[in-house]
């Protein structure tokens, strides 16, 4: 039997396995606050958490995020089992999204916050971490579909 949108399951599964796994190593290798220069002033591992939305939005009454997070994740999946069949862009896009919010919705549901440590200190960004990259990468994609040719092939 074939599984609709196979490649919406692999990136989200993908994505949210390295979320993970890259924030459990940080918590796991790294005092909080502690900071790792990669490139010096540049790009730097730095361990902190955050309870709000990106770039710290909210972050003082943020506790309805992990509810969001739940909701966007089973729009989502239920988006990919019941929905039309996907192009391959939007399976990647919307698996991309999903595994980014599964990623940050666990850290909220478990510990109330979401670990950071992607540190850009050359244009001073905010400090985040692999789920939200991979939020914008699936927006990426979702883009390229919105603005693709209709009779372009996938």
């Amino acid at each position: 039997m074939a599984i609709k949108n196979r490649l919406f399951w692999i990136a989200a599964f993908v994505s949210l396995m390295l979320d993970q796994l890259t924030k459990y190593w940080v918590v796991q290798s790294f005092d909080y606050g502690e900071s790792l220069p990669l490139v010096e002033g540049v790009f730097h591992l730095t361990y902190v958490t955050n309870t709000g939305a990106a770039f710290s939005l909210f972050s003082e009454n943020g506790g309805w995020l992990k509810w969001l997070s739940l909701i966007v994740s089973l729009g989502l999946a239920l988006l990919a089992l019941v929905g039309p069949p996907m192009n391959r862009w939007e399976q990647a896009g919307f698996g991309f999204i999903l595994g980014g919010a599964l990623g940050n919705g666990l850290d909220r549901f478990v510990s109330g916050e979401v670990v950071d440590f992607l540190d850009f200190r050359l244009i001073n960004f905010p400090i985040f971490n692999l789920a939200d990259v991979f939020i914008n990468i699936g927006i990426v994609c979702i883009l390229i579909t919105a603005f693709r040719q209709p009779d372009a092939k996938a």
